[in-house]
């Protein structure tokens, strides 16, 4: 694979209704994105393994990581994203619809949850924030 712009990384949340045909749109004001896939291993290590660990085939749990940082711009999928996040209170938990776009690699698309969210500025500065998110049921990959 050749090396691909950091750029083209990208976060979609989908701005379509519940039930509608989902139409994703680009999360406004990111610089910084990142992913992590994640499989939790399970220790099967008993004395039967000579002393060496064991671990449990297909026995972890999958999930997806996605944080990002950027430019405080009030746009409408930050906006979104912002609403979204302050339905979460009271302990419910609130799942949209997000893609992410690897370049030269594919698509991630699932239902996350946004674990956190950040705002913040310098007195001499652009107001910046952060989001985290993390995968709830099967992430679909597609190249």
């Amino acid at each position: 694979m050749a090396a691909q712009k950091g750029l083209d990384l990208l976060l979609k949340i989908n701005t379509a209704a519940v039930g509608s045909t989902p139409a994703f749109a680009t999360v406004g004001g990111l610089r910084s994105t990142s992913i992590t896939l994640n499989e939790e291993s399970v220790d099967a290590t008993s004395k039967d393994s000579s002393g060496q660990r064991t671990l449990l085939a297909g026995g972890g749990v999958q999930s997806v990581s996605m944080s990002g940082s950027g430019i405080f711009t009030d746009s409408a999928t930050e906006v979104l994203m912002r609403t979204t996040f302050a339905a979460q209170s009271g302990g419910s938990a609130v799942f949209k619809n997000y893609q992410i776009i690897v370049p030269g690699l594919g698509t991630f698309t699932g239902f996350f949850q946004i674990t956190s969210l950040e705002y913040s500025g310098e007195y001499n500065g652009e107001a910046t924030y952060s989001v985290s998110l993390e995968s709830s049921a099967a992430v679909i990959f597609a190249v």
